[in-house]
């Protein structure tokens, strides 16, 4: 395979990558697992609504069962790593690229990810290490070393388990690390324009490492009490602007449904919207959905293992509580707040006067063979319109904003018609008047303009925020804000744990003064990843859903083969489990006080 040479090298081939990883077969795969796990565990979703709120409740607990935290934080740690931007951003992501069809597929997702977690769960809890009580070790490489070492493969084992760690650490970078930060500096600086998106980036790091030097139980505690605050706070928001426009819900929920099921051939291009295919918002309802809720990514069962527990099933059945409060709960109030603010298919922020000339040219020194590079020279900024000044609450453009034009070119077999984003960026010089500097199309055909419309390039989000600014001006800018920080924070914490323990398990055993110095090392590069990633490499929705699927990607290539091969075990425990819940054979007590709960005292 040929190295990258270049940026668009590398790009090109990780978007190949990418659509390797999100055929249309690996989609069927995935949903016949989910599939195949609700069906065995006989609506397993059921035992999570019902039994799994008991047992995170307390009733079950135990200060004597070996683990570090108690099944309340070990559901926020995991949780902390799931309801975080994915649910801002990449719920914005979906509904931006594939329209309203792609929330129908989070919600199918979100259902048949109930029962994902629940099995990689009690796979991994069936093959913990508990030598250290305090400090268990789990997921799905222990349970490749540890089931091959039965059968006499054990350094097998340790290499597919390696394998997988290499998937984790880079879902942990891409995922877990660059997308929390990068949509952190480019909300913060869409809207504090003087906050430097490197300054973000440093914060973050310092906040995150004050956490993740403390370990799993200093995670579990931050956890424990972070997320149900920034969940209550999102949340009532979300409720006040659907409660705003009750009554265009239905016809919301109607054209989600319509549009999931491919009931209407395409999402029609409207605004700022440029279409989507019913394949399209099934690809991006999946993707999102799977980085939201992790289901099926093997990275979930790390957090979990550390939970003080003696029955493998019983931290399962908590885990499948994840994907409906994460996908199904908080995702689709996202979703709805961005479709019933029309956000997704806003109309433009500024218009470019007739006598400003918006031509396009081929470069003259184009390769034989290559498509054209059909470009617009660098353009003065048109005013922004009276409505979104009033909406955005400013008067003019920033320096670094994204915006784009509405074109007609080739054919797209994404969106289902010709159109598509030319976008730009403003620059704003020491003298002179802001302008545009346009990013070249490629492609066989000259483009043409499909409107002198300039749009706001709101992306990941941002977009979110913006819907809520739609509603409330200034209620995006400042909710959106202090959730990204809360729930970027949470999530980075968590995914450096699980990258912690792909590390630990990479080691192979050695001894404790040589792991230690490697694993703090780990830390403080994940910190400073937090930093590069603040650096401006990303600039568009399409670039940060990339890198997004390719750690996505990876874990699940990796993870889904290991519960088919495993996953049996895990059923057999839950029905047997299961059994014995029925027949009454598992003592209880009444439940702790919540703040003993949150605080894990129940079990110290």
């Amino acid at each position: 395979m040929q190295i990258p040479s270049t940026l668009g090298d590398l790009t090109s081939l990780i978007n190949t990558a990418n659509d390797l990883m999100f055929h249309d077969v690996v989609i069927y795969i995935l949903l016949a697992t989910g599939v195949l796990f609700t069906v065995w565990s006989g609506f397993g979703q059921y035992r999570a609504l019902t039994h799994g709120v008991g047992v995170i409740r307390g009733k079950y607990d135990r200060k004597n069962d070996p683990g570090a935290i108690n099944h309340f934080q070990a559901l926020s740690a995991a949780l902390s790593a799931t309801v975080g931007l994915g649910n801002i951003g990449g719920v914005a992501l979906a509904v931006a690229l594939g329209g309203p069809g792609a929330v129908f597929w989070m919600w199918v997702i979100g259902v048949l990810g109930m029962a994902l977690k629940m099995t990689e769960v009690t796979q991994t809890m069936l093959y913990r290490n508990t030598d250290d009580p305090d400090n268990p070790h789990g997921g799905p490489m222990f349970v490749l070393r540890d089931s091959l070492k039965k059968v006499g493969l054990g350094p097998l084992g340790w290499v597919l388990g390696s394998v997988f760690c290499i998937t984790l650490l880079t879902s942990a970078i891409t995922g877990g690390n660059m997308f929390q930060a990068w949509n952190v500096a480019d909300t913060t600086h869409t809207y504090f324009p003087t906050v430097p998106k490197i300054a973000v980036g440093i914060v973050l790091a310092v906040a995150v490492g004050a956490v993740i030097i403390g370990g799993i139980r200093r995670i579990g505690s931050v956890a424990g009490r972070l997320v149900p605050v920034m969940c209550a706070l999102y949340l009532l928001a979300a409720g006040y602007v659907l409660a705003l426009h009750l009554g265009d819900l239905p016809g919301l929920l109607m054209l989600i449904v319509r549009h999931g099921l491919g009931l209407e051939p395409t999402a029609s291009a409207s605004g700022a919207f440029v279409g989507g295919t019913f394949g399209y918002a099934v690809m991006f309802g999946v993707k999102r959905a799977l980085f939201s809720s992790e289901a099926g990514q093997g990275s979930a069962p790390i957090a979990h293992a550390a939970a003080k527990c003696d029955e493998p099933v019983r931290e399962g059945v908590v885990a499948g509580l994840e994907p409906f409060i994460d996908t199904v709960v908080v995702c689709t109030l996202t979703a709805l707040v961005i479709l019933a603010s029309g956000a997704w298919n806003r109309g433009p922020e500024a218009a470019f006067a007739e006598d400003v000339p918006l031509v396009f040219t081929p470069p003259a020194d184009a390769d034989e063979g290559d498509p054209p590079a059909w470009t617009i020279a660098d353009t003065p900024v048109p005013e922004r319109t009276a409505e979104a000044k009033r909406i955005t609450g400013t008067t003019g453009w920033n320096a670094g904003e994204g915006v784009f034009l509405l074109i007609e070119a080739d054919d797209s077999v994404d969106t289902g018609g010709r159109l598509h984003r030319l976008t730009g960026v403003v620059n704003v010089p020491d003298e002179g008047a802001p302008f545009i500097a346009f990013s070249p199309y490629v492609g066989d055909t000259k483009p043409t303009l499909a409107g002198r419309g300039l749009y706001a390039d709101y992306a990941g989000s941002t977009l979110t925020a913006h819907a809520f600014d739609r509603v409330t001006p200034g209620l995006g800018k400042w909710l959106v804000t202090i959730s990204i920080w809360l729930f970027a924070i949470s999530t980075m914490i968590s995914w450096s744990y699980y990258g912690e323990q792909g590390v630990y398990f990479m080691l192979g055993g050695v001894r404790k003064q040589v792991a230690e110095p490697v694993i703090i090392a780990y830390k403080l590069i994940y910190c400073l990843l937090i930093i590069v990633s603040t650096m401006p490499f990303i600039t568009t929705d399409a670039e940060l859903d990339m890198w997004t699927t390719l750690g996505l990607g990876v874990m699940l290539v990796a993870n889904i083969p290991i519960m088919w091969v495993f996953g049996h075990q895990a059923m057999k425990a839950y029905h047997a489990y299961i059994g014995r819940l029925k027949r009454g054979e598992f003592p209880t007590h009444d439940a702790p006080s919540i703040e003993d709960v949150v605080s894990g005292k129940d079990v110290e």
